[in-house]
């Protein structure tokens, strides 16, 4: 298999000691984020060369993602960033509905006046990602829009697992935001929009539905884009 070549990101600055943390965190959004590609080798001599740093903390960084399951070990101890786990994006599809659902139907019966100002902050940051196109800021301020409704719900539970189910999709998101060429259209400013004032107005069953149609949305465009339009059609 050929060596895939390290992003050619600039390394940002890191505190004496940070090492771990330091390639934990760079090389976990590498994966997220799809930069380094599902079946990509990870080389550990060439990522010491590139963090300036030996290899033992190189080693304990790829043993976390490792723990994740964002990299895979091979029998003959090579390892690959990890494929993407077609087999359960049925249930976590599932999960994610609900969570939007649950999330956005709480948010309108629990909110606080404060909590308005901090989805209302979210969604400006959003807004302004998608008039820049920036793809990765998008999924960025989309997730801390969403973390900020389920915040005003008031149930922690429903927070941890909202937060971490956006964190173990964001390599599927990012397909979704693939699959628009990274150009998200208006209307999926105007959904947020729909959803704030759903929650302003504690319209909780009009903001459960607006959240069941925003999560199958990202789910039928990711399906489609799995899946494709067009079908061999071969007459008999």
């Amino acid at each position: 298999m050929a060596t895939v070549k390290t992003p050619a990101t600039a390394i940002p600055e890191r505190r004496r000691g940070s090492g771990v943390k330091f390639v934990y965190d760079l090389l976990r959004d590498e994966i997220l984020d799809l930069v380094l590609p599902p079946g990509s080798p990870i080389d550990e001599v060439q990522l010491a060369e590139r963090f300036q740093m030996s290899r033992t903390p190189i080693r304990e960084a790829l043993v976390r993602l490792a723990g994740e399951g964002l990299i895979d070990t091979l029998p003959n101890r090579s390892t690959m960033v990890a494929s993407l786990d077609f087999l359960n994006m049925a249930p976590f599809f599932d999960a994610l509905t609900l969570m939007y659902r649950v999330t956005t139907q709480l948010a309108a019966q629990n909110h606080r006046r404060e909590d308005l100002a901090a989805i209302r902050a979210r969604q400006a940051e959003f807004a302004a990602a998608v008039k820049a196109q920036d793809a990765l800021a998008m999924i960025a301020t989309n997730a801390a829009f969403h973390a900020a409704i389920a915040e005003a719900g008031r149930n922690p539970y429903f927070n941890g697992l909202f937060s971490r189910l956006l964190d173990e999709g964001r390599r599927f998101l990012r397909l979704y935001y693939q699959s628009y060429d990274d150009r998200l259209p208006q209307r999926f400013v105007d959904e947020h929009e729909a959803m704030i004032a759903a929650i302003v107005a504690r319209d909780t069953a009009l903001a459960d539905s607006l959240g069941k149609a925003h999560a199958e949305q990202i789910i039928q465009q990711i399906q489609k884009l799995m899946l494709g339009e067009e079908r061999l059609d071969i007459a008999l």
